[in-house]
């Protein structure tokens, strides 16, 4: 059995808790700003009351097995006030969030060895602080080390597709050429059904193309037809879709502007490579996100 802990019960963090308590054989605790009378994941196969114990206060946690951090890529310093508890024995932490710099944001807390940076995949929405809505599989992966793999038997027996990969570089941009085309949902506040649109679909085909190159100068492996690749899928999408930064818009949330179009400008910068799309994306949202200036 495991001792795990999950910092942060958003939508993803609540998936994954069902999912391991699915497994059977590991004690949860929920690292979380707010007391939760209870959690209950509506996953595709039933509901999941998870059974957990529940800590509002990092000075209360105690060490564990397995960290999993599922807050916002914006909420690192957050997260880390939880790390050093419950890292006490040498806890690796698995990083699940957006972008792809998953090892960079953890860096100053955890040792790099500790770090298994995880790319996620799952359509799933909070629909109140007690309840998350799965509304399809969970596709988890990871580096194809040892950590990796001990990451991926924690999974062992449950719905999740949990798999190391050779190239998680390239995995982890590939997943970042779709959600930087989700900031136009988040701009325009519309659903997937937007991108059905022929200007619209045009706007996010030049932001793929900037990802991917800027993707490539970082070493991962993308192929020409990536960007219509993710114009088609968004287009196969439910158009009443929502993705996480419409969603957190929306509420009023802030916002993962840059781990998901921001990075992507940042690291053209570096590498000399125009990023005229996302840059007009990532100043639109920002503006939008704190007001006009006065």
């Amino acid at each position: 059995m495991a001792k795990i802990a999950i910092v942060g019960v958003g939508a993803i963090g609540g998936v994954v808790a069902s999912l391991l308590q699915l497994a059977g054989r590991h004690e949860l605790v929920l690292c979380v700003r707010r007391p939760l009378a209870e959690l209950v994941v509506e996953t595709p196969d039933g509901a999941v009351k998870v059974d957990a114990t529940v800590l509002t206060r990092p000075e209360d946690a105690r060490p564990v097995d397995w960290v999993m951090v599922a807050t916002k890529a914006y909420d690192v310093a957050g997260a880390a006030k939880w790390l050093e508890r419950l890292c006490a024995k040498g806890a690796p932490v698995a990083v699940l969030q957006n972008g792809v710099e998953h090892r960079e944001r953890f860096a100053p807390f955890v040792p790099a060895e500790k770090i298994v940076p995880v790319v996620v995949d799952c359509p799933a929405e909070r629909v109140s602080p007690e309840r998350i809505v799965q509304r399809g599989p969970m596709s988890l992966k990871v580096p194809e080390d040892a950590l990796g793999a001990e990451f991926v038997s924690l999974f062992a027996g449950t719905a999740a597709d949990a798999m190391t990969v050779p190239e998680w570089t390239t995995v982890a941009w590939r997943k970042l050429c779709h959600n930087a085309a989700g900031a136009i949902s988040a701009l325009t506040l519309l659903p997937n059904g937007v991108m059905r649109d022929e200007a619209i679909g045009e706007v996010a085909l030049e932001m793929v193309r900037e990802c991917v190159a800027v993707g490539r100068a970082e070493g991962a492996v993308l192929g020409d037809s990536v960007p219509e690749d993710v114009q088609a899928a968004y287009r196969r999408s439910a158009p009443d879709g929502v993705n996480s930064l419409l969603a957190d818009r929306s509420a009023g949330r802030p916002l993962e502007i840059d781990a998901r179009n921001g990075v992507i400008v940042r690291m053209g910068k570096k590498h000399g490579i125009a990023t005229p799309a996302n840059s007009m994306a990532v100043a639109l949202l920002q503006v939008m996100a704190q007001g006009a200036p006065e």
